[in-house]
């Protein structure tokens, strides 16, 4: 699809949500995120080759949240290799993201990387081989986006800090289990500067391109194999946007990962990634234009992995 077609269907899309009743709410229960007006949206396309198209507010920086444990996985798998599925499985949980009710009949394993108690787990793993996670995570998403500027939102960091009780005491039971090998106050340090980075739909779509390309990073080096590429784009299909993962790869038909504030990232292999971003949420954490914007996307170009 060229430039021209492209940036239509964006502009269509656009439109379209624009229209859209409700729009969710945002993220309440992190006081900094609760704030952002839930009908802000914008929605960018980057291709194979690092160009970005968008619409809307696509080079507004939001809180990533969520979406960036697909990052810390990625990391992980690329310096680590398969042993982290020891530590966390790769199926859909069924229970909301922060729940802690299938740890203890599970031995203190996760069902997968992207629930907290599993990001919690691959954020400790990362911890464990970098040193300093947070940075770590950092320097890979400038450079993949190829954006400097990019950064730690230190009051969204205190705020889920000062509200992180239910992730604290996931990282304390996974520690009773053995799961867990730093001690829990640094990981949840680098787990909530992790989820605190800001960035736009163009620094997101950007960064996850390695994902479109089979492993590749922006420089051509090789971060992941094809295999293990495959197995990201398909935990981010069965497991990436809480548990909703089925409705989602119904109506998209992509591999995809959301966030509490409002970022959506999907993949077409081969083609490119998208992003797009409304902080007004469903009841399942998932931006309810967003979805809708993807919805469209695919059913609009074809796009999908069906």
């Amino acid at each position: 699809m060229d430039f021209p077609q492209l940036q239509a269907v964006l502009e269509q899309i656009a439109d379209e949500v624009g229209a859209l009743p409700g729009r969710g709410r945002s993220a309440d229960y992190i006081p900094a995120l609760a704030e952002v007006d839930p009908h802000r949206f914008g929605m960018a396309f980057a291709d194979v080759d690092g160009r970005v198209h968008g619409v809307g507010e696509w080079q507004v920086p939001f809180s990533a949240q969520s979406i960036t444990k697909v990052f810390t996985l990625a990391l992980v798998l690329a310096k680590d290799g398969a042993g982290l599925w020891e530590s966390v499985g790769r199926e859909p949980s069924g229970n909301p993201f922060n729940s802690l009710v299938q740890l203890e009949y599970e031995n203190g394993i996760p069902r997968n990387p992207f629930i907290n108690a599993g990001a919690l787990v691959v954020t400790d793993r990362l911890q464990s081989l970098t040193g300093d996670a947070g940075e770590d995570l950092l320097d890979f998403l400038r450079a993949e986006s190829g954006n400097p500027e990019l950064g730690f939102d230190l009051e969204v960091a205190a705020s889920e800090t000062a509200h992180g009780d239910r992730n604290a005491a996931l990282a304390h039971f996974m520690a009773s289990y053995g799961n867990i090998r730093q001690p829990v106050p640094t990981l949840l340090t680098h787990y909530f500067r992790q989820c605190s980075i800001e960035m736009s739909c163009a620094d997101l779509a950007l960064a996850a391109g390695f994902l479109a390309r089979h492993g590749l990073r922006a420089d051509g080096s090789r971060l992941l194999t094809r295999s293990e590429a495959k197995q990201v784009n398909a935990v981010m299909m069965t497991c990436g946007t809480y548990d909703a993962a089925g409705e989602f790869a119904y109506r998209v038909g992509l591999p995809g990962k959301s966030g509490v504030g409002g970022g959506i990232v999907a993949v077409v292999p081969g083609r490119g990634t998208l992003c797009v971003w409304s902080p007004g949420l469903d009841e399942r954490g998932n931006s309810v234009a967003g979805v809708a914007a993807l919805d469209r996307f695919t059913t609009l170009t074809g796009l999908s992995v069906f």
